[in-house]
């Protein structure tokens, strides 16, 4: 795919049509059907009108392609129609990576802000890089570092020394407390917050909790995502350490002193407990809670709603709470279901046998 011509097409999508020939051109694809055909916006292949540009990849979604009000489509070599099209195809490699590459950049363009909007607060102590955008009511607080093309919207805030790396982008209403450090290409959305403190409290004699300081921070390394609402918590001492390529879904907890490994991805409303180190390469689904000083190993796959209160191994697939083995579990599954049934089955045993004495 040629980037460079990707982005200046792109410059104008916003305002312009596009030909099906001038998008083949940009993806390295084939065009079947009118080369002149034009859009100027992208849509969902069953969603399609007129003059957008949608997608096929999914063998789901292929009866769609003969409905669609769509005026082109990106589509896999190897697909060969069945039915009579009225549309344009562009014939790709691979149709999603095609498509998303286009969605990537559309999306940039849509956020290709710069400058400092008023009004807003910026420490004279903070370095600031070049091509910058810092939205209305914004904050930023005193030896903050923020790289160059970083996007930071409307009312966030920055605390005292802060590290915000090279083209990372803070949606509305992000905020990061004071001395957390924040690699290059992160997304962090809309009311996340990152670095509050952990969850430590001592009880005392009298049978009150006193508050233990929590005076560590927040590592977050390059390509991280992190979705709306989710809370990653300072550590007390040393560091919570988020590590490269991690995906986090909106509404996520994150604890004191975790660890997460590179390329792991979590579903929402999950919560990790403190001092959990979890491997690289996991997936865990939507609400799972993980429970404190656990070791999660790589390629660990839990599902949805499971609850993980011992170590993991490499590459264990997990469900059950507790959680235990996937396949051992779907067979126990099987047997819960009809417990009833089984019941009734043993009883009725049992009265005959006793019937029988």
């Amino acid at each position: 795919m040629n980037i460079v011509c990707l982005k200046h097409y792109f410059l104008f999508l916003l305002r312009m049509n596009f030909t099906a020939e001038q998008i083949a051109d940009i993806l390295e694809g084939e065009v079947v059907g009118d080369p002149k055909t034009e859009v100027s916006k992208l849509s969902k292949i069953e969603e399609g009108q007129k003059g957008t540009l949608t997608f096929l990849a999914n063998p789901k979604y292929t009866s769609y392609i003969y409905t669609t009000e769509a005026s082109i489509a990106i589509v896999n070599k190897d697909f060969v129609p069945d039915q009579k099209l009225s549309m344009t195809l562009i014939k790709v490699d691979d149709a999603y990576q095609s498509f998303s590459k286009l969605l990537e950049y559309y999306n940039q363009v849509k956020l290709n802000k710069f400058g400092i909007d008023q009004p807003s607060s910026i420490a004279d102590t903070a370095i600031i890089g070049k091509d910058i955008y810092v939205g209305a009511f914004t904050y930023i607080g005193e030896d903050v570092t923020i790289g160059d093309n970083v996007k930071i919207f409307q009312n966030s805030y920055i605390g005292d020394n802060v590290v915000i790396g090279n083209n990372t982008v803070l949606f509305s209403g992000a905020k990061i407390y004071s001395d957390s450090i924040i690699g290059e290409n992160c997304v962090i959305n809309s009311g996340a917050i990152i670095g509050a403190d952990g969850f430590g409290f001592v009880p005392n004699d009298k049978g009150e909790y006193n508050k233990v300081p929590q005076i560590g921070n927040v590592i977050i390394e390059n390509f991280v995502d992190i979705g709306a609402g989710t809370t990653i918590d300072r550590a007390t001492l040393g560091s919570t350490v988020i590590r490269q390529g991690v995906k986090l879904d909106n509404q996520i907890q994150i604890a004191h002193n975790v660890e997460i490994g590179r390329n792991t991805v979590i579903a929402a409303q999950t919560g990790v407990a403190g001092s959990t180190k979890i491997g690289s390469n996991c997936q865990i689904g939507g609400q799972v809670g993980i429970a404190g000083h656990l070791i999660i190993g790589n390629g660990v796959r839990i599902q949805a709603q499971s609850g993980i209160g011992r170590n993991v191994k490499d590459d264990e697939i997990l469900q059950g709470s507790p959680s235990f083995a996937y396949g051992d579990w779907n067979k126990s599954y099987v047997y819960f279901k009809n417990l009833p049934k089984l019941v009734k089955t043993v009883n009725d045993l049992e009265k005959k046998v006793n019937g029988n004495n």
